[in-house]
């Protein structure tokens, strides 16, 4: 499965103007953008993943392009994916990854001690 260049090329943009350090990893047929050991971002096919506060995620929603996350065929709360038109243009890519980032300090991280 292969992922959005021009859109990860993007997210990679701001991810360094934010001076946030990342790591890229494969998963999920994919490309996930991890942050402090945490997944943050990601790009399945052509369309963005984020990580996002649970608390907002019913209001995250109702934005443009956004759905819930169904990877498994059962919702994920707190995670969705932003199709073309939810990230069109650069703001709108900068305030997805921002929620983020945001969350990313009160995420759990999922690697093992």
């Amino acid at each position: 499965m292969a992922v959005d260049d021009m859109l990860a090329e993007r997210v990679r943009m701001v991810f360094r103007n934010k001076r946030v350090r990342y790591e890229e990893k494969k998963m999920f047929g994919g490309l996930c953008f991890m942050v402090k050991d945490k997944m943050c971002a990601g790009i399945v096919k052509d369309e963005l993943m984020v990580r996002i506060d649970p608390e907002i995620y019913d209001k995250a929603l109702m934005k443009k392009g956004c759905r819930e996350m169904d990877f498994s065929g059962h919702p994920m709360k707190g995670f969705v994916f932003v199709d073309r038109l939810g990230t069109d243009t650069d703001k709108s890519l900068k305030d997805w990854i921002q929620l983020a980032i945001d969350y990313n300090s009160k995420a759990k991280s999922s690697k093992k001690k």
